[in-house]
């Protein structure tokens, strides 16, 4: 399902872009800190977002810079201040399209519609796996977060791709150790734990604590953000 992040101070005008984005069958947030859009954005982990300009505190433009410091999913503009140098101004700074107040709701989802079909319907070209804020590159075996590229070993990347292929539920140790060391029966498990310690310990240098949970007795799953402040003690 895909997730649409409301960046709008109109309360009665996100509500209903919520409420029409939901009747198409996707997932919805509406901004509720316009102090912490970015935070919220990352936390949220959205598909898309829709962006108006004249926003509390900081406008659309000043948050579509900080969004594409760490992410690269489609924005699409929506404000009444629809006149040229404002959308050259938001294309310029990232945005993918740009939609004027007021709008026709039909052309509004066939936008972002459109905007969805090319940002993902052909991920199988380079496909990307998301968790928290951090992007698996399936094609070239690398882990990208906040801009920052973390190198993976390829136990490390099989680890990772196999939890995140089963995002929500727990992977036992001996499917991973099967997808790591399919040709060979003899391997201790110990090494398993080993490996996934290494990946967890260079996880949290790069900025992802606790992303990955232990369920003792049956194997690990990635954590989600509720589950954050529970640091597995032990494998």
């Amino acid at each position: 399902m895909y997730r649409i992040f409301i960046v709008e101070d109109d309360p009665g005008l996100a509500e209903g872009i919520a409420q029409m984005v939901r009747a198409w069958g996707m997932d919805a947030r509406v901004a509720g800190d316009f102090r912490r859009v970015a935070q919220e954005f990352a936390e949220y982990q959205p598909h898309l977002a829709v962006l108006d300009i004249s926003l509390p505190f900081f406008n659309g433009y000043y948050w579509c810079q900080e969004i594409r410091k760490f992410s690269k999913v489609p924005l699409l503009f929506l404000s009444s201040a629809a006149d040229n140098m404002n959308i050259v101004m938001a294309m310029n700074l990232g945005a993918d399209d740009f939609v004027a107040k007021p709008f026709d709701a039909g052309v509004l989802t066939a936008k972002i519609q459109a905007l969805l079909r090319r940002a993902y319907d052909f991920a199988e070209q380079s496909p990307l796996l998301e968790h928290r804020g951090a992007q698996l590159d399936t094609g070239d075996g690398t882990l990208r977060y906040k801009g920052e590229s973390i190198p993976l070993t390829k136990n490390e990347f099989r680890i990772l791709l196999t939890l995140m292929e089963n995002r929500g539920k727990v992977v036992s140790r001996e499917k991973l150790m099967e997808r790591l060391w399919a040709t060979d029966s003899f391997v201790d498990e110990n090494t398993l734990t080993v490996n996934v310690n290494r990946l967890r310990r260079k996880l949290e240098g790069a900025g992802l604590p606790d992303f990955i949970a232990t369920k003792f007795g049956v194997g690990y799953m990635l954590a989600q953000d509720s589950e954050g402040g529970n640091k597995p003690c032990c494998t």
